[in-house]
């Protein structure tokens, strides 16, 4: 079976090189030549672990090929998913695409869409006289461990009431299938909503750990063993249920925005999910306020910043607690510098010339009165801390991920300050 996958962003990159992993022809159709000439180079022009390794190993074997051609692209493939980040040109596209094949396509939606899109893509399709079958499929992948959560979802969502499409998506994913992954089929309007549903979920248990975390501090708890203790109930699962800066990430922004205009739109409140927003967003204020606690205002104070993706091991900063750290200090007139190993590009085009950008987690340490882990990567953990001591004007570590040895630090002279921790 020939396999189109649309978009060149971070969605379509993941599936089109993860679907050939698979062993079956995928052809990545997007207009810009300059970008798919850099794709079939294994040029990915963001980090994600083992994405670029996937890609090179397809192209070679010819499993994967680029493509600006969306006519012919169209003509060839009898399953095509539709992966842009942006749901903008959705339904132009669709209907161009339906337009174009030799014989109706099967067309899955892994772009996040607001609920209500794959109703009305095939209401536009029908209009223009055209045939096509719509599944909506919201893929759930964490940058940083894409092609892992790609290779072993928790569960594949196939929102269709055709049998056709679901036997010729469930021959896709046949591995996964044949491993036990659950496959929930059901309509389109529940499968859209599953997306930004357990995005809420998330940001709703993250938000509540972390408003534990507060409490730990004023009755002398340890969060981070509470929240082991709460996630080996099984009832609670450990994932996601470590105190921190909060959540972040490329589409969760855009998922709870679009379930909150939802829900407004049908007069619904949901007050849980807007508590938990609150208490995200607030997270980096109560940094700040660990910070003047010790150097009594963050005001000319000089503080570094050690990691602003949003995550390890990924260079997205949408959504990032560090970067939103970064702004309300700059913003309570404090001067930051920053290091990130892999997500300064990106962090310079939303914070622009406001943060000094350094080389190197020592240069962020250099002179800095605070020094802030904002990003949980793991090489922090191997830092020379004795070279960092004598580099600080002041030896204060802020750890907002809980990533570093407390008890080692403070025996070495430091004032470390965790999250949750006394």
């Amino acid at each position: 079976m020939q396999i189109g996958v649309y978009g060149a962003g971070y969605l379509g990159t993941v599936v089109s090189a993860c679907l050939a992993d698979f062993g079956t022809p995928v052809s990545c159709c997007h207009p810009d030549s300059s970008q798919m000439v850099a794709m079939a180079q294994g040029s990915v022009p963001f980090h994600e672990k083992n994405l670029t390794e996937v890609i090179k190993r397809n192209v070679r074997s010819g499993r994967l090929a680029y493509s600006t051609d969306i006519e012919s692209f169209a003509r060839k493939a009898q399953v095509i998913f539709l992966a842009e980040d942006s749901p903008q040109h959705l339904t132009d596209l669709a209907i161009r695409i339906a337009r174009a094949a030799a014989k109706p396509p099967i067309l899955s939606l892994v772009t996040p869409v607001p609920v209500g899109t794959a109703t009305a893509i095939e209401q536009r399709i029908t209009e223009a006289g055209l045939r096509a079958t719509i599944v909506s499929q919201p893929m759930f992948f964490t940058p940083g461990c894409a092609i892992e959560d790609f290779n072993w979802p928790d569960r594949i969502i196939l929102g269709t009431d055709s049998n056709d499409a679901v036997l010729a998506i469930k021959q896709i994913f046949h591995s996964l299938v044949m491993r036990g992954v659950p496959v929930i089929v059901t309509n389109h309007e529940t499968a859209e909503l599953v997306r930004e549903s357990a995005t809420a979920f998330v940001a709703t248990k993250i938000s509540f750990i972390n408003e534990l975390a507060s409490l730990c501090e004023r009755v002398n708890a340890d969060a981070v063993s509470l929240s082991l203790a709460l996630g080996l109930d099984k009832k609670i699962a450990p994932r996601c249920l470590q105190p921190g800066a909060g959540m972040g990430g490329l589409f969760a922004e855009s998922d709870m925005d679009s379930l909150a205009d939802l829900a407004q739109r049908n007069g619904v409140s949901l007050k849980v999910l807007s508590a938990a927003r609150e208490v995200n967003h607030g997270l980096a204020d109560q940094v700040i306020e660990k910070i003047s606690k010790c150097v009594q205002s963050v005001q000319n104070k000089d503080v570094g910043i050690l990691g602003l993706a949003f995550k390890p091991n990924t260079n997205s900063v949408a959504g990032s607690s560090s970067m939103r750290l970064a702004k309300n200090l700059i913003a309570q007139g404090a001067r930051v510098r920053a290091y990130d190993p892999v997500a300064l590009l990106d962090a310079r085009l939303e914070l622009n010339g406001s943060v000094f950008y350094c080389e190197s987690p020592y240069a962020a340490a250099e002179g800095v009165d605070a020094l802030v882990v904002g990003t949980g990567w793991p090489e922090f953990r191997g830092l020379d801390f004795s070279r960092i001591k004598q580099m600080l004007r002041r030896p204060l570590i802020v750890d907002t991920k809980n990533l570093l040895d407390s008890v080692r630090l403070r025996a070495m002279g430091f004032e470390y300050v965790g999250v949750g921790r006394g």
